[in-house]
């Protein structure tokens, strides 16, 4: 194993492990909540599956891109390879689908009471859990196709574009292009609606603190607000989200349509697809004073 190998495969096992223990830690939260009778909110319900796929992203992701660093060859077969790549494409769709969703539901939530989005909030607030939930069959139908475009690293079957992964291969199977356009399609439109819910977000905050600085004084408008402080976490994960997701996609244009990938373009990948999953939660931790108050009962 040359040194590079070995620096990169550290690097991978840690972020790997400090995204588990954090994700795991949210999931922990939210069953001790449900265990001691607690409501969860539809915030709590969109974080819940959050953090459900960036669990199942860093370790179909992370895991066999540190084993194959280690230096360990071949220690996935073709079926385990499927499974593998199926499921870290449906949680990425599945953390896609649940960012936008709570984007726009702080947006609503956030809007003034004479606004044309409260008549929403009750019909959001209703359907958050079922959307959700419905999202999981959907992406796994969807990306199905996925699958079968992915093979073992010793499977000897010659293809004109074989890509190399590290512990799996993928190849060009002639997609269909209508396909392709609707996957294409549904990620632009959610970083499209994200943007817009952003935007929007940013919009209220400011127009709701011009009117408080002519209500209350100086000492009063220094107070940030429940809804404020939970805002702007929401904006500082969906700007973290769409700058790894960005960075992620272009290095995946690249590597389909002009070269085949290298191992340290793969490592890079890995990295940056792996990083919105290993931060989110411990940025949750930091803004939900509630999570503090279970593991000290616990305790």
């Amino acid at each position: 194993m040359v040194p590079e190998s070995f620096s990169m495969g550290m690097f991978c096992l840690s972020q790997t492990v400090v995204g588990i223990l954090g994700n795991w830690s949210i999931l922990f939260h939210h069953f001790v909540s449900l265990f001691t009778g607690k409501y969860l909110m539809p915030k709590d319900e969109i974080l819940k599956h959050l953090t459900l796929a960036n669990s199942l992203s860093i370790i179909s992701r992370g895991i066999p891109q540190t084993m194959a660093l280690f230096g360990l060859k071949s220690f996935l077969d073709d079926i385990a390879c499927k499974v593998i790549v199926y499921t870290n494409r449906v949680s990425r769709e599945i953390s896609l689908h649940a960012m936008c969703l709570l984007s726009c539901f702080q947006v609503i939530t956030i809007s003034p009471s004479n606004s044309k989005w409260m008549k929403l909030k009750h019909r959001a607030t209703k359907y958050v859990g079922p959307s959700c939930s419905l999202s999981w069959p959907v992406y796994l139908l969807l990306n199905s196709k996925i699958a079968i475009s992915v093979i073992g690293v010793n499977t000897n079957i010659n293809f004109t574009r074989k890509f190399n992964t590290g512990y799996c291969s993928s190849f060009d199977s002639g997609g269909n292009p209508i396909f392709l356009f609707l996957i294409c399609f549904i990620d632009v439109l959610y970083l499209s609606v994200m943007a817009w819910a952003s935007v929007s977000m940013v919009s209220i905050l400011n127009r709701h603190r011009k009117q408080v600085q002519y209500l209350h004084s100086d000492t009063h408008c220094l107070r940030v607000s429940p809804e404020a402080r939970a805002t702007q976490s929401i904006l500082i994960l969906v700007c973290t989200y769409v700058t790894f997701y960005s960075m992620s996609f272009i290095l995946i244009i690249y590597s389909v349509f002009f070269d085949k990938p290298k191992l340290w373009l793969v490592n890079i990948l890995t990295f940056l697809e792996s990083c919105f999953p290993t931060f989110c939660p411990f940025l949750l931790i930091t803004n939900n004073t509630s999570f503090y108050k279970i593991f000290l009962h616990c305790w």
